[in-house]
């Protein structure tokens, strides 16, 4: 049973959901802020080509033929531009671009990625033009880089944030946790000695003094307590048990001694274990994650089937599979779905945290065994489980 917090994955998991919900709503106001920044883009193109234009006819109204034999025409780095006739015609252009497709018309003008602003001169005082046209590059690509920037750099700085503020949060429940995992430790440790000795005293007085019915109920009772100890330090070891090394097992005896264990548990109810169990059936398995399997199983067809009634357990070899299954005369299963869920109890009258079935749950999804439930409401359950089976 591991109750550590992760703290680099809980920060990490957690920041990435935060930082989700941010981006979400950030949506909305960096469109409309990218709206905002292409048309102020475009407002600030055309006033720079406006410039350029009056730049250019200031140029031009201050050249005098008397005294400059050539007009040198103003250049700008990212600008272009050049003067027209009436007919559309270049009188002298730096536009790369063909005008054939423009608009002559007074005012500024987008055409794909170019821009434009065109003047239209009332005289003829401008070497015969009657347009100039100012010509550059609208960039809208870096306007997209530019917010994507800013847009991220806030996504990251959000995340960045949210993980060190999760991470110190998750400090305190990690202590707590840790607290409550080492108080069980030390309960399931203290719970062990008495019981071992419970068991060890009822055995010697029943050598004794032969069996007694009061002792039988201890005994059963006891057995219980050590089925619900086995089942939460296997919680507590279960990263060290998966790791364990696989071994020949012959679940012919191993059943047959399981139905032995539990024997006094069924008396309690009046319940007769039955067996129909193949003999020399070998599997490749861990023995303490079989113990689960087979134990759990007993317990809870035990636990809810009528009184005066029987539990049989049978085993059949199958090709190369080992069919072991658990059938019961009780109270069946509701959700057959669910019976493998922590916690999950259909009838909280019967007792029990729910965990059992749980740990058969995953380790049979662990070791890829086949599960089969068939359950009926008031006439009882039949679990089987299907193993790969290993020739003796």
């Amino acid at each position: 049973m591991n109750l550590e917090i992760n703290e680099a994955r809980f920060s990490l998991k957690y920041s990435i959901i935060y930082t989700t919900i941010i981006l979400i709503i950030l949506l909305v106001p960096f469109a409309i802020y990218d709206n905002y920044t292409y048309n102020l883009e475009e407002v600030k193109t055309e006033l720079e080509l406006k410039k350029k234009s009056l730049l250019i006819i200031n140029e031009i109204e201050r050249y005098d033929g008397r005294y400059q034999s050539f007009f040198n025409f103003p250049r700008f780095k990212s600008f272009q531009a050049g003067l027209y006739d009436k007919n559309y015609n270049p009188i002298f252009t730096l536009l790369n671009q063909p005008t054939s497709s423009l608009e002559f018309r007074q005012g500024y003008h987008k055409l794909d990625e170019q821009r434009y602003y065109v003047t239209k001169f009332l005289d003829d005082g401008y070497f015969g033009a009657t347009y100039l046209i100012v010509e550059t590059k609208f960039n809208i690509y870096t306007i997209v880089f530019n917010i994507l920037i800013v847009f991220f750099s806030i996504l990251f700085i959000t995340f960045l944030f949210s993980f060190m503020i999760l991470k110190n949060f998750s400090k305190p429940f990690k202590e707590i946790n840790k607290m409550l995992d080492d108080f069980i430790k030390d309960s399931m440790h203290e719970i062990n000695t008495p019981l071992s000795i419970i068991n060890l005293n009822v055995d010697i007085f029943t050598q004794k003094h032969g069996k007694d019915k009061n002792l039988s109920r201890i005994k059963s009772a006891s057995k219980i307590l050590s089925s619900l100890y086995n089942d939460m330090n296997y919680l507590i070891k279960e990263q060290t048990i998966n790791k364990t090394n696989k071994e020949q097992i012959n679940l012919s005896e191993f059943l047959k001694k399981s139905v032995d264990y539990f024997d006094d548990i069924a008396e309690l109810k009046g319940i007769v274990l039955k067996i129909d169990i193949e003999d020399g059936v070998y599997i490749n398995f861990s023995a303490v994650k079989l113990q689960k399997i087979v134990d759990n199983n007993l317990s809870n067809a035990i636990k809810y089937s009528y009184e005066e009634q029987e539990v049989i357990v049978s085993l059949k070899r199958i090709s190369n599979r080992a069919v072991v299954s658990f059938k019961d005369y009780g109270i069946g299963i509701q959700d057959p779905d669910k019976i493998f869920s922590r916690y999950y109890r259909e009838d909280h009258t019967q007792g029990g945290f729910g965990i059992g079935l749980n740990i058969v749950g995953k380790i049979v999804n662990e070791e890829k065994i086949g599960v089969n439930i068939v359950s009926k409401l008031g006439e009882g359950s039949c679990f089987e489980y299907t193993f790969r089976t290993k020739t003796s």
